[in-house]
């Protein structure tokens, strides 16, 4: 009677009535509607033991995906909402947020991550580089509204603190990816410039941000002829049909990505690009509308299944009884692209990531490092169990205690 299809169909169809309600129920509430889908998986995946595990990490590959085509659903619905030409003087506030404002966020957290949590400079740039940027699709609620469709009310503005933010979280994921890549490079090569510097400067610079704006500029100049100047019959703009948006998503990333650039770059740039072209046509809101009801639908699943992930990782029953919260070491190798991004690199003894972004899971080995001291120089003791794992808070009972890397 209570299978797990027919459970997943009752509570899909529960969500989706949820997310259209919950924005107005909870206008005036110190609620938002992620926490409360973020409760609701956890609730539900701990109480309805009929419903799958939903572990990330055993859908690694499949977890990645989905959140990325959320984000960049979000960042085409934000640059479609922007009213405001970009400029030097309109867009002050984003440059602003961007080029002083992030920076100093990311090396305060850095410094955090070395004085308070002892972590290594390549780890440390790297969750400092991950926390950095605002969240497009949880920051959705405090973003500009619809596009105008009119004159008046293009010239009324918008509000100046929605405006930097929506603008500024359209261009910080694909800004803060250049640090990252200079995290790994660091734990590759280790914090002496003369190593990294070179290739990362010209590769994950230069070129990755170079190619997110190039093509994302071109794929909204040649859309927007498309969607307003193309003849009657083939004209998109003249049948109201929303989902090309969600094409031209899809088309500026897989583009982008196809030349090793940033595709949330892409994203963004190809919305802005397209809003540019008509500013006052109906048709953005019409884009815009679709756009958003399929970022709220999806922000809807990937909360449930990530607070059913929590309850997992919580639960030894659900979390195929894995001790409570034991924590383990990770692995000092870096993830594939990393390598092929830095060819011949080798990982920097003691100096690894601590979240590890493997080439393999299966071999990966697990490995307990304790420090005498906090020295660079100070000589590690490790433990090879012969496990192999590719998250350190996955790896088997024989390791015990989280990883102290030298600072």
């Amino acid at each position: 009677m209570f299978e797990a299809p027919s459970i997943i169909f009752a509570a899909a169809g529960l969500a989706v009535f949820a997310a259209a309600l919950l924005p107005k129920l909870l206008r005036n509430a110190p609620l938002s509607m992620p926490m409360v889908f973020l409760a609701a998986g956890m609730l539900a995946f701990s109480f309805i033991p009929e419903l799958p595990d939903p572990d990330p990490l055993q859908y690694g590959e499949f977890t990645t995906h989905l959140t990325e085509i959320c984000v960049i659903i979000s960042l085409m619905g934000a640059g479609l909402a922007l009213d405001r030409p970009v400029g030097r003087r309109t867009w002050s506030t984003t440059w602003r947020m961007l080029g002083v404002a992030m920076p100093i966020c990311i090396i305060a957290l850095t410094l955090l991550g070395l004085w308070a949590l002892g972590l290594g400079l390549g780890a440390a740039l790297l969750v400092a580089a991950a926390l950095a940027p605002t969240d497009p699709v949880l920051a959705s609620e405090v973003q500009v509204g619809e596009p105008a469709d009119d004159e008046d009310e293009t010239e009324r503005g918008e509000d100046e603190i929605r405006f930097g933010l929506t603008s500024e979280a359209g261009l910080n994921d694909g800004l803060a990816f250049p640090f990252v890549y200079l995290a790994i490079a660091i734990s590759l090569f280790g914090p002496a410039p003369s190593e990294w510097f070179v290739p990362w400067f010209f590769t994950d610079v230069l070129w990755r941000i170079g190619m997110g704006l190039l093509v994302g500029w071109l794929a909204g100049k040649a859309l927007s002829r498309l969607f307003f100047s193309a003849r009657d019959s083939v004209r998109l703009s003249n049948h109201s049909e929303g989902f090309v948006a969600l094409a031209a998503t899809f088309l500026a990333y897989g583009m982008t990505e196809m030349l090793e650039g940033y595709g949330f770059i892409a994203v963004f740039v190809c919305a802005v690009t397209i809003r540019a072209a008509e500013r006052t046509h109906g048709f953005h809101r019409v884009m815009h509308s679709y756009v958003e009801q399929l970022e709220r639908l999806m922000t809807v699943v990937i909360l449930v299944l990530l607070g059913g992930a929590i309850a997992g990782a919580c639960s030894p029953a659900l979390a195929g009884r894995r001790s409570w919260w034991r924590w383990r070491s990770c692995c000092s190798s870096v993830r594939s692209q990393a390598g092929s991004a830095w060819p011949g690199a080798r990982p920097v003894r003691g100096n690894g990531l601590p979240l590890p972004f493997s080439a393999s899971a299966a071999s990966a080995r697990c490995t307990t490092s304790r420090t005498r001291s906090a020295k660079v120089t100070s000589t590690p003791k490790q433990r090879n169990c012969g496990r192999s794992s590719a998250w350190w808070w996955q790896c088997p009972s024989c390791c015990t205690g989280p990883p102290l890397l030298p600072s």
